[in-house]
């Protein structure tokens, strides 16, 4: 059985990133679902209303599992007895980046595995960041997150 990590801080989970998870679940068994937390990192939403997020996406695939991280990735590969992390690209810019996180995963975890997934074209210019740019000017994001997290989205406001 494969299973794979698909880590990140999802400050929120994108239609990008619902892509990327259902091409995983096309080649894994088990995707690992992973709100991971960067302290340093300044977040919109806070860790359990992303977890909610992820839990509203992630109930509609079948073997994909939900987690919260803190620490390095590597740790959480360790812990979930794995060796593959699927990260998603949209640009050069993103290739270039996970290249540089890919290494020092492997200097960390020599056996570790990076599954490099193309973000389709359409969704290319999708971002958090830039999803957080609309919410903060309280534009409309439903065509940049899943239904599930526009609905929790609304909830909120």
């Amino acid at each position: 059985m494969k299973k794979c990590v698909f880590a990140g801080s999802f400050d929120p989970f994108t239609k990008g990133h619902e892509e990327i998870l259902k091409r995983a679940c096309g080649i894994f068994d088990e995707v690992v679902l992973a709100l991971c937390v960067n302290p340093e990192k300044k977040t919109m939403f806070t860790a359990e209303k992303r977890m909610e997020f992820l839990n509203a996406v992630a109930a509609k695939y079948q073997g994909v599992r939900t987690v919260y991280h803190e620490g390095m990735l590597v740790d959480l590969l360790k812990k979930e007895d794995t060796v593959y992390t699927v990260r998603g690209i949209r640009n050069a810019r993103d290739y270039e980046y996970e290249s540089e996180m890919d290494f020092f995963n492997v200097e960390l975890k020599s056996d570790a595995v990076s599954v490099f997934i193309p973000c389709p074209v359409a969704l290319s210019h999708v971002s958090s960041s830039a999803v957080r740019e609309l919410l903060k000017f309280k534009m409309p994001v439903d065509e940049y997150v899943p239904e599930e997290i526009a609905a929790l989205i609304k909830k909120e406001k």
